[in-house]
């Protein structure tokens, strides 16, 4: 099933069995339901549960720091990874299915599917790139004493599963919000979001507030 917005008023117009079964499981306290369609992202680096519970407690935990002094240009992108293609345009063919470009790096049509509300989408417009982690909350767990060339690295890492290609107004949704003030609308997601959460905080040396780290636990619970 394929979403299309309308630009006018970006609204969303989905098929009816989509927003009767959604209807249905939200009735149930279930949460959005995941349509069938094009398989969800998996960004590389996902761990095992147990290696996620491994990492999480390996953290840090310490209250957030100051925004003080943020801004998003001090984490740059998108820069350019290999052949003149960006970050985003490289995220939006791993994570896209059937991908086209206009020859070169510009990515023009494809099918992805967002993990965080199984929505699918053909336009590469309706699609944000989400950090996992975002830059601000990043910043307040210790990114505000990084060099620009680390967070530069940090917000363009493909490496692990920092990138992910989602519904931008959901990415809007989240903002910079934490896992305990923000969580996929699927609920289903939420352990492998956990795990994704977890694994950059680790390899990133970043720290977990008490209440971070208590709602990551209960989230690897589901697994």
């Amino acid at each position: 099933m394929v979403l299309h917005r309308i630009r006018a008023g970006r609204a969303l117009r989905a098929p009816v069995g989509l927003l009767t079964a959604l209807a249905a499981a939200l009735a149930a306290g279930a949460g959005p339901v995941a349509p069938a369609g094009a398989a969800a992202p998996a960004p590389p680096g996902i761990t095992s549960t147990a290696s996620a519970r491994s990492e999480l407690g390996a953290l840090s935990v310490a209250a957030d720091g100051s925004m003080a002094g943020y801004s998003r240009e001090l984490f740059p992108h998108w820069h350019t990874v290999s052949g003149g293609c960006t970050t985003r345009q490289e995220v939006l063919k791993r994570d896209g299915e059937q991908v086209a470009t206009d020859g070169a790096c510009t990515v023009v049509s494809g099918t992805w599917r967002s993990p965080y509300d199984g929505a699918t989408w053909t336009d590469p417009s309706d699609l944000d790139i989400d950090h996992v982690v975002p830059l601000a909350a990043a910043w307040r767990s210790g990114a505000a004493r990084w060099t620009t060339e680390r967070r530069e690295a940090f917000a363009n890492d493909l490496s692990g599963p920092q990138l992910i290609a989602v519904t931008d107004t959901v990415n809007q949704a989240k903002g910079d919000q934490t896992p305990d003030q923000w969580k996929p609308p699927l609920n289903t997601y939420w352990c492998t979001y956990a795990k994704m959460w977890v694994h950059v905080k680790f390899t990133w040396s970043l720290t977990v507030n008490p209440t971070e780290k208590s709602t990551l636990e209960n989230m690897l619970g589901r697994c």
